[in-house]
């Protein structure tokens, strides 16, 4: 029976060995899902993302409903009216009154108010697209940490399974030596023991995979199928200082923080103008025709009458309560909450970037030195089986070795897990982490300026768009996620 347990412990040891060094990658198949697959889908159908690029779209109307004050405006009218009673004095009053109008305003000084009004929209258009970036930054850095979750959580589950299948042969070849009397029921009961927690350790793992399979369908709009290694990381800095002042240049949250400055300062512009004079200038025209309603034989009244009339209208403000000068202190004290917003995001992009940047960096060296404990401890099972056939080490030796081992592994696999996440944020804090910059797959990239150019200078009152529909797609077809994971491979034939 040593015999036997010593042949085992070389075969096991080189089952095992190597597991965690490939635990990342899954066995390709027809169906098989690349990350930046799974990013397209996302960048297509996510529906935080498709949201925040309607709401863009609805950013940008503020600009042409801005100009639309400084701008002429047309407007008519027509009346009918039947007269049911006319007074016995009245010798002209008609019967019925026919009545057309029509008036043509023109803005033609507001004191800067809508200028300033439409360079405050401009800015916020800017700061909305650069809010568009942050946001498919964002969506794109859950999306790497739900697609790396599932590669772990598999791979975990994979490792539990082959742990349960030792320990049960561990349990198997325990009770054969306490049939014979080499074991005492002791080491039987440790051996029930380990591989009933093994068993739960399992179960956990299986529905952490469960948990991190619907969190990639809630983000991707598709099942997790066979997903595939990721690709090395493009533009990652050679330092943190790199990093930083990459960041500080490029990063989406910043650039709206600043054009909210611009903005807030525009707003200024157009408060102030409540105290300007405003002139404009008018052009009027009527038509009224009676209907031939006047009595036959009346002279002193038409049935059809004409005007016209033009002019210039100037309003001066003298005094308003002192609203113009409230609305004033109102938009600078919003200037200086823009400013100290501003500062406030530039921390905070400093502190994400040196915090993923020394994330990546440690876990980066934790995968180094845990491939040498997964080694060494690959080594230690196999020196701790051998010691146990000549009966230097008992059965709780081996049993520990084996979940040092596991152990190991898992610290492993989920290691590789945190330091592609980190380095990933790395590139989202650098404002590197968007369409433009990891080459996604499929059609053309939206483009949010697009929309803004073909509404800017839109005036024409019924250029409405096609009716809203829905854009992202819904999961409700996609079956509930389960634990399933390729075949464990079965133990060496002793």
């Amino acid at each position: 029976m040593h015999d036997i347990d010593t042949k085992m412990t070389g075969r096991r040891a080189r089952w095992l060995a190597g597991m965690a060094l490939g635990a990342l990658a899954l066995s390709s198949q027809a169906q098989a899902e690349t990350l930046q697959g799974a990013l397209a889908k996302a960048y297509e159908n996510n529906p935080t993302l498709t949201a925040a690029r309607a709401g863009q779209r609805a950013n940008d109307e503020n600009v042409p409903i801005q100009k639309a004050s400084g701008l002429p405006s047309v407007g008519a009218s027509v009346d009918y009216q039947e007269n049911l009673v006319i007074p016995g004095n009245s010798f002209v009053a008609p019967g019925r009154v026919l009545s057309a109008g029509s008036q043509l305003s023109v803005p033609i000084y507001q004191g800067g108010a809508v200028r300033n009004a439409v360079k405050a929209a401009e800015y916020r258009v800017e700061a909305g697209q650069s809010d568009l970036r942050a946001t498919e930054a964002s969506i794109f850095s859950q999306v790497v940490g739900a697609y790396m979750d599932v590669i772990r959580d598999q791979a975990i589950v994979q490792l539990n399974q082959k742990n349960v299948a030792v320990l049960k042969t561990n349990l198997q070849a325990s009770s054969d030596r306490f049939e014979i009397g080499d074991l005492t029921r002791t080491d039987v009961a440790q051996s029930q023991a380990r591989l009933a927690l093994a068993e739960g350790d399992l179960r956990g793992a299986e529905a952490n995979l469960i948990r991190s399979r619907e969190n990639y369908v809630k983000l991707v709009g598709d099942a997790p199928v066979d997903l595939q290694p990721p690709p090395a990381l493009p533009n990652l800095p050679q330092s943190v200082e790199d990093a930083v002042a990459i960041a500080l240049n490029n990063n989406p949250d910043i650039e709206a923080a600043n054009q909210r400055i611009n903005a807030s300062r525009a707003d200024i512009g157009a408060a102030r103008a409540a105290r300007m004079p405003k002139l404009s200038a008018t052009l009027g025209g009527g038509y009224n025709n009676n209907l031939h309603s006047i009595p036959a034989g009346n002279t002193v009244a038409e049935n059809t009458t004409k005007s016209a009339a033009a002019g210039l209208s100037l309003t001066l403000p003298i005094f308003q309560g002192g609203r113009p000068s409230a609305q004033v202190r109102q938009a600078q004290s919003r200037s200086s909450q823009a400013i100290e917003t501003y500062v406030a995001t530039e921390r905070d992009v400093i502190a994400q970037t040196r915090g993923a940047y020394a994330a990546w960096q440690a876990n980066e060296r934790v995968i180094a030195a845990t491939e040498q404990a997964v080694g060494a401890n690959a080594l230690s099972l196999e020196g701790v089986r051998a010691e146990n056939s000549v009966g230097t080490r008992s059965i709780l030796d081996i049993l520990n070795a084996e979940q040092e081992y596991l152990n190991a592994q898992v610290q492993l696999v989920s290691a590789k897990r945190n330091s592609y996440v980190a380095a990933f944020s790395v590139l989202a804090a650098m404002g590197k982490a968007e369409a433009r910059d990891l080459g996604i797959e499929g059609g053309a990239l939206y483009d949010p300026a697009v929309n803004y150019r073909r509404v800017r200078g839109q005036i024409w009152d019924w250029a409405d768009d096609p009716k809203p529909q829905q854009q992202a797609t819904d999961t409700r077809s996609i079956p509930a996620a389960d634990a399933s994971v390729p075949a464990v491979e079965p133990l060496p034939q002793q």
